[in-house]
């Protein structure tokens, strides 16, 4: 596990994150791409958390270079603001990672992604694009599968977009808190 990139402007405190000693964003939000294999999405979500102060974990193996001109075009100019932390596997990610809920973004989700209420410190997970999350990992956390919202023939919405509704959704649970 490394970290690629880190905020300079953030300080994590016991009270929360502080930037320039003003508190934001005390309700740590992470992304979890799991095995992505699309540069454009991945960079696309690397912007959506720069943005939204979220903390981006990438599960390996990624269909990609993290030096892909395509993922970094993506992200744009955001790089510098990121949070992103990487993973071996999923079994490095959960070992790291023990405490916090985990909400599973996939089609075969329960409920809808508006009919949960998103705890603080909680992992918001996705698989790649072509299969999704594993079945074991889905397996492990029933309770919190989630979907979006699609008519029945249509397979999938594309993972970049998926994250964006997800993120937005719990931000708006939480009051935008520290976004302007």
């Amino acid at each position: 596990m490394g970290v690629v990139a880190a905020r300079r402007d953030v300080v994590e405190t016991a009270q929360g994150v502080t930037e320039r000693g003003t508190k934001v964003l005390n309700k740590r939000l992470n992304i979890v791409l799991v095995e992505p294999e699309i540069p454009p999405n991945t960079g696309n979500v690397a912007r959506l958390c720069a943005a939204t102060g979220a903390t981006l974990h990438l599960v390996k193996p990624l269909g990609f270079s993290i030096d892909d001109k395509h993922l970094k075009r993506a992200g744009l100019d955001y790089w510098h603001f990121l949070d992103i932390v990487i993973y071996e596997n999923f079994s490095e990610f959960e070992e790291k990672n023990p405490e916090g809920p985990r909400y599973l973004a996939t089609t075969k989700g329960g409920r809808a992604h508006t009919d949960i209420a998103y705890q603080p410190g909680g992992y918001l997970l996705f698989g790649k694009e072509t299969k999704g999350l594993a079945p074991e990992i889905l397996a492990r956390y029933p309770d919190t599968a989630i979907r979006l919202p699609m008519l029945a023939e249509a397979r999938s919405l594309n993972l970049s977009n998926t994250v964006a509704v997800v993120v937005y959704e719990v931000l708006r649970q939480w009051g935008f808190s520290g976004l302007v």
